[in-house]
């Protein structure tokens, strides 16, 4: 069966007011939550309200089983400009540490998360915002998108655990060279270097990245968290990961998912891991 387009389906009937949300959360697309920065005043800088906005949207949407794919975006064709610099200066011990706990806090969150996150990177993206893309699985962007990396320009070491992400992505020897020259890195050479994995028109980048969060809520949930979970946590050898491989199959082998899976491979047809989509889909 053809994956439907987000034009065919309909989205979760809902209002936003963008007066009113620093982060705006809608559902664009069946089982697909979008969660997009909404200070265009301020290039969707993040500050403190942000973060915690972010923390309060996703912080339900973990035990939400509606919800199967997730989009982070920006308002007005920006993605983020990064940290909030103004907030950044003048804070003592107790306040920049305090600050950098909050900041990995929505880290831990957004990099827990077992559903595929998809991040809309529409025009620029710099320091904290390509932190907040990096923690998630899919980056889409367009020719005219800028990723930078202003760290050291700032007299600061990376952080939102970018010196973790980064390399997973691109390799050590392209994060140190990323890292230390500060340039910006445009869409094309993004997606060369495996920063991105799409690249769409500029005025499509948010569109393809909600096609790409609807085509991924297909996927058999369970089976993509255990996998999303030990890429994101490496083995320190391969007994270790055997171990986790171990419990993973077990379950598996006994879950609905598999047995969705070898019915519709028995059966000759696409599986229907996602509920309520289609009439053959009940599997939770």
């Amino acid at each position: 069966m053809p994956i439907p387009t987000v034009a065919a389906l309909p989205a979760r009937a809902e209002g936003v007011d963008t007066a009113q949300c620093v982060v705006c959360l809608d559902h664009p697309a069946p089982f697909v939550a979008r969660l997009r920065i909404n200070r265009p005043d301020k290039r969707n800088a993040i500050d403190h309200a942000v973060r915690q906005a972010l923390i309060d949207e996703l912080l339900p949407l973990q035990a939400d089983t509606g919800v199967r794919a997730l989009v982070f975006g920006g308002m007005g064709g920006v993605f983020s400009a990064g940290g909030d610099l103004p907030s950044m200066a003048g804070l003592d011990q107790a306040r920049a540490r305090a600050r950098i706990q909050h900041v990995h806090r929505l880290c831990a969150l957004v990099g827990g998360l077992g559903i595929p996150v998809v991040s809309a990177v529409e025009g620029i993206a710099a320091g904290a915002a390509v932190g907040l893309a990096l923690l998630g699985d899919f980056i889409v962007v367009g020719p005219g998108t800028k990723i930078l990396f202003p760290f050291l320009k700032l007299g600061l070491a990376p952080d939102w655990g970018q010196v973790f992400t980064l390399p997973q992505r691109v390799g050590g020897a392209t994060a140190r060279r990323l890292f230390t020259a500060g340039s910006a890195v445009g869409g094309e050479e993004a997606l060369r270097i495996g920063l991105a994995d799409t690249l769409v028109a500029d005025d499509r980048v948010m569109e393809a990245a909600v096609q790409q969060a609807l085509a991924l809520t297909q996927l058999a949930r369970s089976a993509f968290g255990c996998t999303k979970d030990r890429l994101n946590r490496p083995s320190a050898s391969l007994a270790e990961e055997l171990a986790r491989e171990e419990t993973d199959a077990v379950a598996g082998l006994l879950g609905p998912e598999f047995a969705e899976g070898h019915a519709a491979f028995m059966d000759k047809r696409p599986p229907q891991f996602l509920p309520g989509l289609y009439p053959a889909a009940d599997t939770p």
